[in-house]
């Protein structure tokens, strides 16, 4: 009597064949080399340029500052940690710029309809602000909860993110340190 379980087994082992020999070939040979090309906002990946208006309404692009360690610190005047956390990184930016280190406040404008130089004012804060008007950036960022902060290194690529805040003054230094290197 034959045994009706050999012949599923053939076929079963045939479609198993036919599925790795398909994988094998249609995968895309180049597509092992571009994992550090890919953008994403995480860390080890090169930061997502954008270019955004300041106060002044002057053009600034991320890619401009490639060379120097920057911070991209998402932010508005309704948040609490954000406020919190503005005097420390104000404090650093001055302790740190002239070794090549900027901030880029970027004000979630089109979510924050406070008074922005009354609140730079009022903080005493100097650094670079920009104006989120469309959200582009955000999405791009995937920003999900305010304050966010990425430390990108000298080369473009993001070291650390660093969601929630506020940041604590050892912290903002270390990661600023690293991102000098």
């Amino acid at each position: 009597m034959p045994n009706p379980q050999n012949p599923r087994r053939i076929i079963f082992l045939f479609i198993l064949l036919l599925s790795a020999a398909w994988t094998f070939a249609s995968r895309d040979p180049s597509a092992a080399g571009t994992s550090a090309a890919i953008s994403a906002p995480q860390q080890g990946f090169e930061a997502p340029d954008f270019t955004l208006q300041n106060l002044d309404g002057e053009q600034v692009s991320l890619s401009g500052l490639r060379g120097q360690a920057v911070l991209v610190n998402f932010w508005a005047t309704w948040c609490p940690p954000c406020k919190a956390e503005m005097p420390t990184i104000q404090k650093v930016y001055d302790e740190y710029k002239a070794e090549g280190f900027t901030v880029l406040a970027v004000n979630m404008t089109f979510q924050d309809s406070g008074d922005i130089p009354g609140f730079l004012a009022e903080y005493g804060l100097d650094f670079p602000v920009l104006l989120e008007n469309s959200g582009q950036v955000a999405k791009t960022y995937l920003i999900r909860s305010l304050p966010t902060s990425f430390f990108i290194n000298r080369e473009g690529v993001i070291q650390e993110v660093v969601v929630g805040g506020p940041m604590a003054e050892a912290l903002l230094r270390a990661r600023i340190e690293a991102i000098l290197k």
